[in-house]
């Protein structure tokens, strides 16, 4: 359950952010009554959004940054549009901020950095972080963007996040609660994990002093664990699970129940077991409150029947699949559950197709493994000949970033080697959805990328999505910048050796295959 006070928090956090970037008509008033200038007002003046909302005003500025436009709108030394603000990377007093209104409009000339000699040989560092902030080519204003949000954008979601303190990571709780199992079961389960069950001893805790005795074997108090694991009906319901997964089961806590999942189940068989172990518990605590509350005693053995029974429910409503394993096929026969084999995988093949006469084709791909990504493209005319490659290493980086700088890559090429009709052809998905909305690029990208868009306008120019058996080429390419140290682009103006035999086959017209299994056949 979410804290209504965090989430109260969480939308005065979104409403401050809505208040000093929206043009609604309620934002611009109130922004005319409470800023002045780059401050806010101290005193108080009669606003129930402005009490609200004054005390995120800090959180705002401290976790924001600026995407230059024209640069009219933020202050070069005091606004962070660097990593820090300028007057912070230099060590500038306090004193001298009131001085400091240059904009960094006033550094821009035509859309490039217009630094003078004096101040690039004065602040070197400086200088070099500055040219690596990318320009827009065409008009564009300002934007203030969350910084820990890849949209730039603050949703209620990011407020609720950044006001959430994290709680302890629980390593079983997925494992309590299934689609394929009814809730009420897993919320038992759920209480008990957490200690919450109305047992003999948590009564005692809560000030219900009464004498205790175990329901099912009269010989001990009652505890969670001991009416759950030490009892000896429960030990017959645990002795059956045992001799059914045929290995030993040995608990020394509530948490080492869910080490059974821990084996490598195939998906339905690990839905039958998991069913297993929330019925068992739950059977269990259904006896003891019919000996309790109704004086009715349940036989062990009809109580596995009714476990049995539950089990066979969850598993043959799933949609999940098994394997032909034999352990597997004695556990889901023993709990009456049809076996549900996977569906065999189709076959497509896939074949590269060149570019129509005059057309230029580019293929491209992006990888990354922790610290380090890459990527590369491949130019090709409408006979399949190599016009060029390229490769770059790009240091740490995610998957995401690799693939949408190695598309920058082939379209600031291609406007450079003067490639009037250009066929991008990428197997990532989010790449595509990038040429269709800007929200897929993360912010750090965004100014390359609308240049990038910019000049793709400029020619004809068409994306599509191949499979990535049909884009080996690039992914080999991509898979070279490894071996790089610099971050350059490392171009390619013959086709290399270890890309010669899947582009001579690409040539060629021979087909890869890819098998397609029927999730990713639905996905698709």
């Amino acid at each position: 359950m979410r804290s209504l006070y965090t989430v109260n928090e969480a939308a005065n956090l979104k409403m401050c952010w809505d208040l000093k970037n929206f043009n609604e008509d309620w934002a611009i008033l109130l922004r005319s009554k409470v800023f002045r200038g780059r401050k806010v007002i101290s005193h108080h003046i009669f606003s129930s959004i402005w009490s609200s909302v004054k005390s995120e005003m800090n959180n705002i500025t401290d976790n924001c940054r600026w995407i230059i436009g024209n640069g009219e709108n933020i202050n070069f030394c005091l606004d962070t549009w660097l990593d820090k603000p300028v007057a912070s990377i230099l060590n500038f007093p306090d004193t001298f901020h009131t001085s400091l209104t240059a904009t960094v409009s006033d550094y821009i000339q035509n859309s490039f950095w217009h630094i003078s000699q004096s101040v690039s040989d004065s602040y070197p560092t400086l200088y070099n972080l500055v040219m690596q902030i990318t320009l827009p080519k065409f008009p564009k204003e300002d934007k203030l963007i969350w910084e820990s949000s890849s949209t730039g954008n603050l949703s209620l979601k990011e407020a609720f996040l950044f006001k959430y303190s994290v709680g302890q990571n629980i390593s079983w709780a997925k494992d309590v609660w299934s689609p394929d199992i009814p809730p009420s079961k897993s919320l038992m389960t759920w209480r008990l994990m957490h200690n919450k069950l109305p047992t003999d001893d948590n009564m005692a805790l809560r000030g219900c002093n009464l004498p205790s005795m175990c329901s099912s074997c009269h010989a001990f108090g009652e505890t969670a664990f001991h009416l759950f694991f030490e009892c000896s009906f429960a030990q017959k319901l645990w002795s059956w699970l045992a001799s059914l997964l045929n290995k030993p089961l040995l608990f020394n806590s509530l948490a080492d129940i869910w080490a059974i999942l821990d084996n490598s189940w195939t998906p339905q068989c690990k839905v039958v077991v998991q069913a297993c172990i929330v019925n068992l518990l739950n059977i269990i605590w259904y006896r003891r409150k019919n000996i309790r509350f109704q004086d009715k005693i349940v036989d062990w053995r009809t109580s596995i029947n009714l476990i049995i029974s539950k089990v066979s429910l969850s598993g043959n409503l799933t949609s999940k699949t098994a394997a032909s394993n034999m352990l597997e096929f004695t556990i889901l026969k023993a709990c009456k559950v049809n076996i549900k084999p996977p569906r065999p995988s189709l076959i497509k093949e896939v074949i590269w197709a060149p570019p129509l006469s005059s057309w230029v084709k580019v293929n491209i791909d992006g990888a990354s493994i922790p610290t380090r990504a890459v990527a590369g493209g491949i130019f090709r005319n409408f006979e399949g000949v190599c016009l060029g490659g390229f490769s770059q290493f790009l240091g740490d980086a995610n998957a995401l970033h690799a693939e949408l700088i190695a598309a920058m890559n082939a379209i600031e090429v291609a406007a450079l080697m003067g490639f009037s009709n250009v066929w991008l052809e990428s197997d990532s998905q989010l790449v595509i959805l990038a040429f269709k909305s800007n929200t897929v690029v993360p912010w750090g990208l965004r100014n390359r990328w609308e240049n990038c868009i910019h000049i793709t306008h400029k020619m004809r120019f068409c994306v599509s999505q191949i499979y990535r058996e049909g884009n080996i080429c690039a992914d080999s390419l991509a898979n070279f910048g490894l071996s790089l140290s610099s971050l350059d682009l490392f171009w390619f103006d013959i086709i290399p050796d270890f890309v010669r035999r899947e582009y001579n086959r690409n040539r060629l017209g021979m087909p890869n295959f890819r098998f397609v299994t029927f999730s990713l056949l639905l996905m698709n």
